[in-house]
């Protein structure tokens, strides 16, 4: 009996510096014996070290991760783009043929905390996001293919 191959997908984000890279490196944990993660932003704003730190705390290492374009990714064919917040979602270029986007939208917990003095509260919203994208993560492959018929569908 042979393997099937790895789904490969894109986690999409505004900067790939928090949410995809916590999606990514989840996928790569639980749910590497299935899916080939990457993760790219429509601009690269560099690793967020609060989401590397509760990343850390859960026991995934992000840390040699590295912020990425989707440019960076042209040699790679995939067989998903997952956006994981709204501006990507709106900003996703049109994927090649065959590539199913899909939307599961987190809350940006740099922006959530932008105004918050207390370091502890800036963690806690961070360990929220993780929680959740987690959550989403632990649904692979399933949750994908229940949405690949029409190509480029997109779910909430």
């Amino acid at each position: 009996m042979t393997t099937p191959p790895k789904l490969r997908i894109l986690f999409l984000c505004t900067g790939n510096s928090c949410r995809s890279q916590m999606a990514e490196g989840w996928a790569r944990r639980l749910r590497g014996d299935v899916v080939e993660p990457y993760s790219a932003g429509i601009v690269a704003h560099g690793l967020n070290e609060r989401a590397v730190r509760v990343m850390a705390e859960a026991g995934v290492d992000i840390s040699t991760q590295s912020s990425q374009t989707l440019a960076d990714h042209t040699g790679v064919v995939l067989d998903y783009i997952v956006t994981v917040c709204d501006h990507a979602a709106s900003s996703c270029p049109a994927p090649p043929p065959g590539v199913t986007v899909v939307h599961a939208g987190f809350d940006d917990p740099p922006t959530l905390t932008a105004d918050f003095s207390d370091e502890e509260a800036k963690l806690a919203v961070y360990r929220r996001v993780r929680d959740e994208i987690r959550g989403f993560v632990e649904t692979l492959p399933a949750a994908l293919r229940a949405v690949t018929d029409p190509p480029q569908t997109r779910i909430v």
